[in-house]
Parts: C-alpha cells; sequence; structure tokens
C-alpha cells in the first residue's frame, strides 16, 4: 500500500511538473486588435496555438478530477502563485479558453481549502480594476458565474468579508459599462441573500440598487427571481419604518418595472395581496396608505378576477380567525 501511495505521489508530481513547468498553458496573452473589444458583440481573436492549449487544458481536468487526487501532494504547485497565472489568462479574447478555465478554477476552489480566500481576494481586485480603473476585462462573465456558485456556498451568518464584497464590489458592478445585463440575476440574488436586519438605511439603499437592476434586467431573468424578490419587497412594504415602506412602494413608479409586474402579475399579486391589503387598514402613516390604495388599484386594473378572489380569501381568513376572539369579548365581528 504504501509502494502505491508513493508511486502516486511521483506520478502526481511528474504530471505536474510537465503540465506547468514546460509552460503549455500560462503565458502572456498577445494585446487586442481591437482596443474596444466587447466579448458579447464582437468577433473573438482566436487563440492560433488552441488544439495544443486544448489537449493541456483537458488533461488537466480530468487530472483535477481523478479519485486519486491528492491535494496535498499537487498544492506544492498550485499554489498562490498558479492560481495568479491562471485568473490573468481569463483576460483571453477566446471563449473557448475563458470556459475551460471557468472550470479549472471552479474545480480547484472546491479542492484546495487553502486557497479560497485567496481566490475570492484575487477576483475581488480583478472586479475593483474594471470597476474603477480598465472598465475591460474579457472574463468579467466567466468570474461571475464562479462567484455565483461561491455565493451559494456562504454559510450563515455572513461573515464580515462577504458583506464587505457585496457593498464594495458586487453592487457598484452595475454601474460598469459593458457589463453583461445577464448577470444581473447574480447581483439580485445577493442583495437578497446579504438583506440588512436592523439597518433602515441600508434596506433603503438596497431597495435602490434592486430598481437600478431591474431597469436593465430582461424579463426571463426576471421571471426566474421574482418569486424571492417579491417576498422581500413585501415584507418592505410592511415595515413600520416610514421610508423602507414608501422606498419599495416606489417600485409601482417605474413604467418599466410596472410592465414586468403585469406580465406576471399572477405570480407577483398572490405574494403582495395579504401585506398590501392589511397595509392599506392598519398603517399609521397616512401617506404610505395612499401610496398602498394606488399600488391596489394599478394591481385590480392587471387582473380584477384574481384580485377579487384574493380579496375573498383575505376576508374569509380573516373572519375565521378574529370570529372567535369576537365572541370570546363578546363583540359582534366584522370584516372590513
Amino acid at each position: 500500500l504504501s509502494t502505491a501511495k508513493e508511486m502516486r505521489s511521483k506520478y502526481m508530481n511528474a504530471v505536474i511538473n510537465e503540465l506547468y513547468i514546460s509552460s503549455n498553458i500560462f503565458r502572456t496573452l498577445p494585446p487586442s486588435e481591437n482596443p474596444d473589444f466587447d466579448p458579447e458583440e464582437d468577433e473573438p481573436t482566436l487563440e492560433a496555438s488552441w488544439p495544443h492549449i486544448q489537449l493541456v487544458y483537458e488533461f488537466l481536468l480530468r487530472f483535477l478530477e481523478s479519485p486519486d487526487f491528492q491535494p496535498s501532494i499537487a498544492k506544492r504547485h498550485i499554489d498562490q502563485k498558479f492560481v495568479q497565472q491562471l485568473l490573468e489568462l481569463f483576460d483571453s479574447e477566446d471563449p473557448r479558453e475563458r470556459d475551460f478555465l471557468k472550470t479549472v478554477l471552479h474545480r480547484i476552489y472546491g479542492k484546495f481549502l487553502g486557497l479560497r480566500a485567496f481566490i475570492r481576494k484575487q477576483i475581488n481586485n480583478i472586479f475593483l480594476r474594471f470597476i474603477y480603473e480598465t472598465e475591460h476585462f474579457n472574463g468579467v462573465a466567466e468570474l461571475l458565474e464562479i462567484l455565483g456558485s461561491i455565493i451559494n456556498g456562504f454559510a450563515l451568518p455572513l461573515k464580515a468579508e462577504h458583506k464587505q464584497f457585496l457593498l464594495k464590489v458586487l453592487i457598484p458592478m452595475h454601474t460598469a459599462k459593458g457589463l453583461e445585463i445577464k448577470y444581473c440575476m447574480l447581483k439580485l440574488k445577493g442583495l437578497l441573500k446579504f438583506w440588512p436586519k436592523i439597518c433602515s438605511q441600508k434596506e433603503v439603499m438596497f431597495l435602490g440598487e434592486i430598481e437600478e437592476i431591474l431597469d436593465v434586467i430582461e424579463p426571463t431573468q426576471f421571471k426566474k427571481i421574482q418569486d424571492p424578490l417579491f417576498k422581500q419587497i413585501a415584507k418592505c412594504v410592511s415595515s413600520s419604518h416610514f421610508q423602507i415602506a414608501e422606498r419599495a412602494l416606489y417600485f409601482w413608479n417605474n413604467e418599466y418595472i410596472l410592465g414586468l409586474i403585469e406580465e406576471n402579475v399572477d405570480t407577483i399579486l398572490p405574494i403582495m395581496f395579504g401585506n398590501l391589503y392589511k397595509i392599506s387598514k392598519e398603517h399609521w402613516n397616512p401617506t404610505i396608505v395612499a401610496l398602498v390604495y394606488n399600488v391596489l388599484k394599478t394591481l385590480m386594473e392587471m387582473n380584477g378576477k384574481l384580485f377579487d378572489e384574493l380579496t375573498s380569501t383575505y376576508k374569509a381568513e380573516r373572519q375565521r380567525y378574529t370570529f372567535p376572539i369576537c365572541l370570546a369579548f363578546g363583540i359582534l365581528p366584522t370584516v372590513c
């Protein structure tokens, strides 16, 4: 058994040395022929030596995914310098290479626990340069995809590092020119996951960020996020804090968002109705009550039949709940 382990160790070292010391992957990327190259719009300059490089990537992936792979041995070669060189290659114009890099980096993140914080930090640095300096990096989309998986794996309660990432990096991403609209989904998921619990000013800020993202989101992407999004908006509308409720209700003043709501009113109206109806009867602030009445009127015009059904159901449930209480106190039950 010991001999077998030694042989595997020697084999892994030989493979790693052959792959990386010979510089089959790592190289200086040529300057772009088009300074304004857009990965989404322009034809890329394909890597001339791709047939050779592709073989190396395929072999590397099989190596990382092998049941005999031992991170404890490989970490001598797959270290911070190695990861940094990988990340630099994400600026390649060739989408085939970026796709392989995405998978390789994801495997490394999963297998090398000691490199995770470093990988997150370096991705953060790339994004910060992209936002505030260059406004250009070909692999932003792929790195955002990796980040989507990482965010989904964050444990609760969230660490300060993860909250800072949202506030300093992820939220400002939508201000960068040329950022792919389809990654609005990732930003929205991040906002919902990091939603502040006790700071009203941050909640108002988050609602503002959400509106800016919804202004450019594609209808197909909106459908995928509408359930958790409007459950959160319903909570905000019900907030006793005037500014939070007001900011959430202002979404219905945005024509584009209103169009998205109308297209999906069968899903959104049942989520929002109970909270809106209750607020219209019970909220302490008359301005909020007036805004809620306008929102209810708008939703009723979008789907009157569903609105009436929800009204009847809500009143029946309220009556079923209040009837025994009223009887206990000798009060004649009424439901508005």
